[in-house]
C-alpha cells in the first residue's frame, strides 16, 4: 500500500490531534483547522478510509485505524521535533510553526531521524545550546 500524500498526510495529523485534544474529529473542526471546505474533508475522508488510515460510516462520523493511528503518532512526532529543532538553532518563534509546516513534507524519515538525534545531543547539555546561541549572535552581529 502506497504511502500517505503530504495532503493525506496533513488530515492524518490534524485528525489524531483532534482525536486527543477533544476525544473525537468532525469533519467541520478539520475543515475549520485546514481552512477548507467541509466537501473537501469528506473526499479525503473517504480516501483515508479507501486506504485503511480512517474507518468511515456516512452520516456517523470515523475513527483512526490501527494504522491511522500509528501513522498520525509518527506525524505529530515529526512536527513537533521540527518544532523544537527549530527553537533550539534559534529561528524566530513567530516564524517557526510556518517554517515547519513548509517542510515537513520534504524530508525523508531519514532526515527526520537525524534531526532527532541532534535535538538529544543538544538537550544532553545545555552548554550546547548555548554555545549555539553564542554563534547566532556573533554571526548576527557580523552581519550588521
Amino acid at each position: 500500500m502506497p504511502t500517505p500524500t503530504p495532503s493525506m498526510e496533513d488530515y492524518i495529523e490534524q485528525i489524531y490531534n483532534l482525536i486527543n485534544t477533544k476525544g473525537y474529529a468532525r469533519v467541520t473542526d478539520i475543515a475549520e483547522a485546514l481552512e477548507v471546505h467541509p466537501s473537501s474533508v469528506t473526499k479525503m475522508v473517504q480516501k483515508l478510509d479507501k486506504d485503511d488510515y480512517v474507518h468511515y460510516e456516512k452520516y456517523r462520523g470515523f475513527i483512526l485505524t490501527e494504522k491511522g493511528n500509528k501513522v498520525g503518532k509518527r506525524l505529530v512526532f515529526r512536527h513537533d521535533l521540527l518544532e523544537d529543532f527549530l527553537e533550539i538553532i534559534g529561528v524566530d518563534e513567530d516564524k517557526i510553526y510556518d517554517d515547519v509546516e513548509g517542510i515537513e513534507h520534504h524530508l525523508s524519515w531519514n532526515a527526520i531521524d537525524r534531526i532527532a538525534d541532534l535535538v538529544d545531543y543538544f538537550n544532553e547539555d545545555e552548554a550546547r545550546v548555548e554555545r549555539l546561541t553564542e554563534i547566532k549572535a556573533i554571526n548576527e552581529a557580523r552581519e550588521e
